[in-house]
């Protein structure tokens, strides 16, 4: 087994080297190869990652700035590996958990697993931000009759054909929310496994604002009212 784990970067010259050594350094059950895309960077990011030397990565560009799911679309295009995870470079998560995420897949318990946050006051730059967070998570799981722990979360691991099956649109943070959706559609209940989180703030660069969160509700709510695939057929782009 080979796992790619897909980072997208966007501006992140002051933690991207870091992020990347981090996750080269931790040691896996398996195989893996890291998918740096470099969305549309306008600061040194791509200096960067042009002066880190392991055959375990590769760097993609996007010569303008399409987002997350774009960029991770892209990783996903090019990923060789048979799993993937998603890795932010900002430092929030920490890669070290990985193989936490890798064990119920390697023990045959699962083929999904997200990352589950558990929020304090080390791990969260603001209440509203928990709330919000919370708030989408009780969304989908009301929505679906599901009991996941964390929509939000990066951490989402799965094979990567079926990330590619559920053929993500949103270009934005949305992408979360669409992932669990499309999963949640299809009766695809993801293992969870905490992990640990460290929120950085707004002045350290966080992306992510209020109009995420209520793009992610309108999604999660469209995947719920659109058509579950029947069982015995293939699912069509229609039911996508």
């Amino acid at each position: 087994m080979q796992l790619s784990i897909l980072m997208a970067v966007y501006n992140e010259a002051e933690r991207v080297a870091e992020a990347v050594e981090r996750a080269l350094a931790v040691r896996y059950p398996c195989e893996i190869e890291i998918v740096v895309v470099d969305d549309g960077s306008t600061d040194e990011t791509a200096e960067i990652l042009g002066r880190l030397d392991d055959p375990r990565l590769r760097v993609v560009t996007h010569p303008r700035n399409a987002g997350k799911g774009a960029a991770i679309r892209t990783a996903v295009d090019d990923a060789r590996g048979e799993y993937m995870v998603i890795l932010d470079a900002d430092l929030e998560y920490d890669p070290q958990d990985i193989p936490k995420l890798l064990a119920p897949v390697l023990e045959g318990r699962t083929t999904v697993v997200y990352g589950s946050r558990t929020f304090g006051s080390h791990s969260a730059y603001s209440f509203w931000y928990v709330v919000g967070n919370r708030g989408i998570t009780t969304a989908a799981n009301v929505l679906f009759n599901s009991y996941i722990g964390d929509v939000e979360t990066c951490f989402k691991l799965m094979p990567v054909e079926l990330y590619r099956s559920l053929d993500v649109r949103s270009r934005g943070f949305g992408m979360e929310a669409e992932v669990t959706g499309k999963l949640l559609r299809r009766q695809i209940r993801p293992y969870d496994v905490p992990i640990t989180y460290r929120a950085r703030g707004r002045a350290e660069g966080k992306k992510i604002t209020w109009r995420d969160g209520v793009q992610a509700l309108w999604i999660l709510g469209r995947e719920r009212a659109r058509r579950r695939p029947g069982v015995g057929r293939v699912e069509t782009l229609a039911d996508r």
